[in-house]
């Protein structure tokens, strides 16, 4: 009994831990290398398995004191501290991110003054990229100020979409012909549609974002030419009859949301820099209700019944006159 009582009387020192006075610390643990960052522990501490322990323990706390993590603190506060990297991100959202697609900068200001049913709704600044399409932002200016000899004064807004609202533009016939022959104003869309296609070819994402302002200068959805048997000089040969018309280059859009529907038929010729809650508004109107899945209107439409088209113009068309009114101001002014 006094034998197994010693025993146990010289095991309970090394139950508690270590005081920094205590000889079970060689001294050579204070100051680890930092180059090797995981020391050997069975030649730092050879002693018995419970002072191996406790040693261990020691040494795992004065290895995470140790500078040997700071290379992960300073990688992490490179990539936070990144404002270019930030810079890149946003710019990747209006563009496919190469330089050439990168946010344009307007270099002229036009604007719009805007009515509902008569009642004025407010103005709507347009910044105009004469650099990136010179055609397109020419001729919408043209238009807005009236040096075309015609404009898009008291013209009304024709379709509204859940993403965009579409202008109606001005006629091909008629009085708005007669002004334009007399200034010598030409409206072929020749010259608009290489530069859509221009565009096309240099930014393949989405360019029709939310606030652009886009000239409709094709017609996606019209179907190609018919074949069709010409007596000519004695002979019958094939030509190829146009079905429906093209835009004639004065109808815009304005996107309300991003609206990549619109990248087939609408060249981008500028964003709105002002004034984007009265697009909202008139995008807020109430419009004829579209009723295309309908199938007494497929069958219309399949056999080519004229009604069926009629009701397909009236389609989203605002219920209220939404128009242009004349403004005392210029409608172009200055350069930004």
């Amino acid at each position: 009994m006094l034998q197994r009582q010693k025993v146990l009387n010289s095991s309970s020192p090394h139950i508690l831990p270590p005081t920094p006075s205590s000889p079970i610390i060689p001294p050579k643990l204070q100051n680890l290398p930092t180059s090797p960052p995981y020391p050997n522990l069975k030649q730092t501490c050879k002693l018995s398995r419970r002072e191996l322990a406790v040693c261990g323990n020691s040494s795992l706390l004065l290895l995470l004191g140790t500078p040997v993590l700071e290379p992960f603190n300073v990688s992490k506060a490179g990539a936070e501290e990144s404002p270019s990297n930030k810079k890149d991100e946003g710019r990747g959202n209006l563009s496919d991110g190469s330089p050439e697609c990168a946010d344009e900068v307007p270099n002229k200001r036009a604007f719009l003054d805007i009515s509902i049913d008569g009642q004025p709704a407010g103005r709507i600044i347009i910044g105009l990229y004469g650099d990136s399409t010179p055609d397109g932002a020419a001729r919408f200016s043209s238009l807005v100020s009236g040096t075309a000899g015609i404009s898009y004064r008291r013209k009304e807004f024709i379709k509204i979409m859940p993403n965009y609202v579409q202008h109606g533009g001005v006629r091909s016939y008629g009085v708005d012909a007669e002004l334009a022959n007399r200034t010598g104003s030409n409206l072929a869309v020749e010259k608009l549609i290489q530069e859509w296609q221009r565009s096309n070819e240099k930014c393949p994402g989405t360019k029709n974002l939310a606030g652009t302002v886009s000239i409709v200068v094709r017609d996606p959805s019209k179907p190609p030419p018919k074949p069709k048997l010409v007596a000519r000089k004695g002979k019958l040969e094939i030509d190829q009859e146009e079905v429906g018309k093209d835009p004639n280059g004065t109808e815009f859009v304005i996107a309300t949301k991003d609206s990549p529907e619109l990248d087939a038929s609408a060249l981008v010729v500028g964003r709105v820099l002002e004034g984007m809650e009265v697009a909202k508004k008139i995008g807020q109107v109430k419009t004829v209700q579209e009723n295309t899945g309908s199938p007494y209107f497929r069958v219309a439409k399949l056999i080519g019944d004229k009604r069926a088209v009629v009701a397909e113009r009236g389609f989203n068309r605002p219920y209220s006159k939404i128009r242009e009114e004349e403004s005392l101001i210029p409608a172009i002014f200055g350069s930004s």
